[in-house]
């Protein structure tokens, strides 16, 4: 693919090696600073750049096609104000293309730029892809300037003094300001969102940057779910007298997180309270169980990642987004590990054999076609109903 004249080019990308990639910009104007990762999905575009576990990243999509179906907001993913902090950036290889799908409320290039997603297209997404694949991710610059009045050496400069994700907390931009109750359920076509039940578990969410859909699935389980904010204390958790925690999913190194949710975490599980991690939950409860975690070179970031249960025996097809992992081999020896990624042995999730806590790597509350991993949360509430009832 060639590259747009520089004279002509409204949209750039650079990375922190120096490399320069020329494009035509779109959604928000100006300069953003992220990871650049890839991600394999066909659709779902809305819901992967509004997931508050992207924050800090510019994701490039390998699928040429992004925005046939327009964007609207039934499909969105921030569950406060403040997790609308997500992707900073968006590349790909066509120019958006108009909505074509009668859920569309508005086209995807306007969601971007409400949004203040900065986005070039024209790009040859193959090529950057070859490039995380061979060696790792990015930091990145991406600039949008409609009148082509861009600095590349500046771009240069700001991509390679960019900070690494290794070291960053992040979660505390994107979870919410105060406690709240959740009350949307499973969503229904022609209905929309399901109202939740009135009595069930009581369950607490801890919000790293919780998705939306987890809490909705959380709540169409059956449960009565709160949620907290990411720096919540022991005494607001058992304030709340849940039946059941959730560490979410978020965005950063799970070590720095670690540094102000661990004790939390720890002292959930001294108290024998039933646990769900997910995503940097997932990575969290490990660390406190006194594993290690270790940033990937390229993370896992798609919709069709198959994962064997070893519960099961199946294979599953999940949603994963994450650029650290859990070092299987460090987990404690009451941990068992239930979930591996089959791309490349890592692990994807684990529970303990004394204590009734589980965690799993990839998004369950994701649906990229199947719906595999929704029994995580009925299995979860059903536990903490089966618990109520004994």
């Amino acid at each position: 693919m060639s590259q747009p004249d520089p004279t002509q080019a409204t949209g750039a990308i650079a990375l922190a090696d120096g490399q320069v990639f020329l494009g035509h910009g779109t959604g928000a104007s100006g300069i953003a600073i992220g990871e650049l990762c890839f991600n394999t999905a066909m659709t779902g575009h809305q819901e992967i750049l509004a997931d508050p576990s992207y924050a800090g990243q510019v994701v490039c999509f390998t699928f040429p096609h992004v925005g046939n179906v327009g964007a609207n907001a039934e499909d969105e993913e921030a569950a406060s104000e403040p997790a609308r902090k997500a992707a900073v950036g968006m590349v790909s290889r066509a120019a958006i293309t108009p909505p074509a799908n009668w859920r569309a409320e508005t086209s995807f290039e306007e969601w971007l730029r409400t949004r203040g997603i900065v986005s070039v297209t024209g790009i040859d997404t193959r090529a950057l892809t070859r490039r995380i694949r061979e060696k790792g991710m990015a930091m990145c610059a991406i600039a949008h300037d409609p009148s082509g009045n861009i600095d590349i050496e500046a771009l240069k400069a700001a991509a390679a003094a960019a900070p690494t994700m290794e070291g960053r907390e992040l979660a505390a931009d994107v979870t919410r300001e105060a406690a709240g109750e959740w009350s949307e359920g499973n969503w229904v076509l022609g209905e929309g969102y399901a109202a939740g039940p009135e009595d069930g578990p009581r369950v607490v969410v801890l919000d790293y940057g919780v998705k939306a859909n987890i809490l909705r699935l959380l709540t169409g389980a059956g449960a009565r779910v709160a949620v907290l904010p990411g720096k919540a204390g022991i005494d607001e958790v058992k304030a709340l007298n849940p039946d059941g925690v959730v560490f979410s999913n978020g965005p950063g190194d799970p070590a720095e997180t670690g540094k102000y949710a661990l004790p939390t975490i720890k002292a959930v599980i001294e108290a024998g309270i039933p646990a769900l991690g997910i995503c940097l939950g997932h990575q969290m409860l490990a660390l406190a169980l006194g594993a290690k975690t270790a940033k990937m070179p390229q993370g896992h970031h798609g919709a069709n990642h198959p994962v064997k249960n070893h519960e099961t025996g199946q294979v599953e097809i999940v949603s994963m987004n994450h650029g650290f992992a859990v070092d299987g081999s460090t987990l404690p020896a009451n941990a068992v590990e239930t979930h591996v990624s089959l791309f490349d042995g890592s692990n994807s999730g684990f529970k303990l054999t004394d204590k009734p806590v589980w965690a799993v790597q990839h998004h369950p509350e994701a649906s990229p076609g199947p719906q595999d991993s929704f029994g995580v949360f009925d299995r979860f509430v059903g536990a903490l109903k089966a618990k109520a009832d004994a």
